[in-house]
């Protein structure tokens, strides 16, 4: 990449002029017309004149700027057309045509991977996310949890690790026991199994939100979803398994129609239930090995030593908490796809309790040392506020979905143009922001076709592919010169892409690539607003434009994967 050759040009200059390496950014500037790339090497040279070689240099930024701009070695390969000093000492590099018509060309040839890096070649990554509970609504959270979850398996496709998605889902414990006695109090209700699946998980949602308020309400009812639970655990035959087993059967189902619509393709389920025994075991070996300790009947890992805090891991009826399940979950996850990093999304309420376990992880099991990783992300909230699937007056995801979907269809007919744009704007104001804030979300400016806004990127998308249909001949890869000034500014934008997707992965920011898109779009919507793009008179202005176009629509294609929305053809 072109930002790591300046780099390395730069560490030349200065080993050049006898100073030893220092810390300073090549990185990406904002404004076009202070180039294309910038430098602030000067400016630390500058404050930290404690290397005595600076001196000489000139006393300012500026005039260290200088001197370091004369002695960088000439570009080789005609990548950068010019350096300037600006401001109090800035080097801004600004990039050739050649460079440009170089980039034009490796996108059309390279298409979909047209970006992508090689910083995790040979690394297995396992991304969990989703991880919703049997029996209970798939609310906005897994819908928050999902789309980031996605974009992360993404984001580390495109940097070249191989990846597994993982989804780790709830369905043991006695949230599940409330709603199967829920199920046996409400079963003269409940649905054949030829009714629609929406109607089917509908009915356990309600079973469910009606065990919860019964539990709560009547104390001595814990004791019969205590047995329930523990029937549910030791698989005990009789009617309680029996519903279990159509209530789980049906959630399942009724998720893997969302995971398609979302644009999923989990490579592991992992059941709960699967990881107790390894997670108990686990238990036991550190209370063996005094790691855990017990206190009142229960083991508990007392992590202030470590600057956490203490957590149960077994209670004091013998009964594994999350934390357990969580230790064998890592376990399970390692053998069905030795990682060399395993991330796990979920709401930052989790962060402190995943400190936790992953300490305990690292000191029982030295091979994961370093290798878990937990990012977390905030609640997306309507006018009502944070939103609960405990008393069933709930906004499910699915029902957000639909929604939008509903909404988006006055505008587009074709119910799969509709279902893409109605996702596409829920992914992008997710992905929009920085994981781990707090969204209110907004109908009307999620699916806007006038600025910060999926449906935006679709439609500049759907846009630049229309005008490639509308054209007579075939767009052939060769290289055409760019000969306005409007032209080699797309460009500009457009070579950035590679540098742009390399800062994502390096930060795990898919917000980066929202912003990135959302200046690329506006570029090229203004561009189509002033300029004729096909010209039946000046059939070679046509071609290059032609061209243009196609880089444009490819660029912003990729991106929109990566974020992990679909580009359709039309709007």
């Amino acid at each position: 990449m072109i930002l790591e050759n300046i780099n390395k040009q730069i560490r030349e200059a200065l080993e050049k002029l006898g100073i030893d390496q220092t810390d300073f950014v090549v990185e990406t500037t904002k404004d076009l017309g202070n180039g294309d790339y910038a430098s602030n090497v000067a400016l630390v040279l500058a404050r930290g004149n404690k290397i005595p070689a600076v001196e000489p240099l000139g006393k300012s930024a500026k005039e260290i700027a200088e001197k370091i701009r004369e002695a960088l070695p000439l570009d080789a390969s005609g990548y950068i057309e010019r350096v300037e000093v600006a401001g109090p000492g800035f080097l801004n590099f600004f990039v050739s045509d050649s460079y440009l018509l170089e980039v034009q060309k490796e996108i059309l040839d390279e298409k979909s991977k047209f970006g992508f890096g090689h910083a995790r070649d040979g690394q297995k990554v396992m991304v969990e996310y989703t991880d919703p509970n049997i029996m209970k609504p798939f609310h906005v959270g897994h819908l928050m949890s999902n789309t980031i979850g996605e974009s992360f398996a993404r984001l580390y496709e495109a940097s070249g690790a191989t990846v597994a998605r993982a989804n780790y889902f709830s369905d043991v414990g006695l949230a599940i026991a409330k709603a199967v006695w829920g199920m046996r109090e409400m079963r003269m209700t409940m649905p054949s199994e030829v009714a629609p699946i929406v109607e089917r998980t509908d009915f356990l949602g309600k079973a469910y939100a009606f065990g919860v308020k019964q539990a709560d309400e009547s104390p001595e009812l814990l004791r019969d979803i205590k047995e329930i639970n523990k029937q549910i655990y030791n698989k005990s035959e009789g009617e309680v398994l029996l519903l279990y087993q159509i209530g789980r059967r049906w959630s399942m189902e009724h998720f893997e129609i969302l995971y398609r619509k979302l644009g999923t393709i989990f490579d592991y389920l992992i059941p709960e239930s699967e990881v107790v025994e390894s997670g108990m075991d686990a238990c036991r070996r550190a209370l063996a090995e005094k790691l855990f300790v017990e206190s009142d009947g229960a083991i508990v890992f007392k992590a202030e030593a470590y600057g956490l805090h203490t957590r149960v891991f077994i209670t004091k009826e013998g009964l594994p908490t999350y934390e357990a399940k969580d230790l064998g979950l890592c376990v399970r996850k390692n053998a069905l796809f030795p990682y060399d990093l395993s991330v796990s999304v979920t709401a930052y309420e989790q962060d402190e309790y995943f400190r936790v376990v992953f300490k305990a992880a690292d000191l029982l099991y030295p091979n994961l040392a370093g290798k878990l990783k937990h990012v977390s992300h905030g609640m997306l909230r309507l006018s009502s506020g944070k939103m609960s699937s405990r008393t069933g007056n709930v906004v499910t995801g699915e029902s957000l979905i639909a929604d939008l979907e509903k909404k988006a269809s006055e505008k587009n007919p074709d119910p799969a143009v509709a279902s893409a744009v109605a996702i596409g704007a829920i992914k992008y104001e997710i992905l929009k922001q920085a994981p781990g804030r707090d969204i209110i979300f907004d109908m009307e400016k999620s699916l806007s076709l006038e600025g910060d806004s999926g449906p935006y990127l679709q439609y500049a998308y759907a846009r630049a592919k229309s005008v490639i249909a509308r054209a007579e001949f075939k767009i052939q890869n060769s290289k055409v010169k760019i000969t306005g000034q409007n032209e080699k500014l797309l460009m500009r934008v457009i070579a950035r892409w590679p540098d742009i997707l390399a800062s994502a992965v390096k930060d795990l920011a898919p917000q980066q690539i929202c912003t990135y898109l959302i200046q690329l779009a506006g570029e090229f919507n203004s561009y189509y607003a002033s300029n004729q793009i096909i010209d039946e008179n000046d059939r070679q202005t046509t071609k290059m434009r032609l061209l243009l176009t196609a880089t444009i629509a490819q660029v912003v294609e990729n991106g929109l994967w990566v974020l992990g929305i679909s580009a359709p053809q039309r709007m």
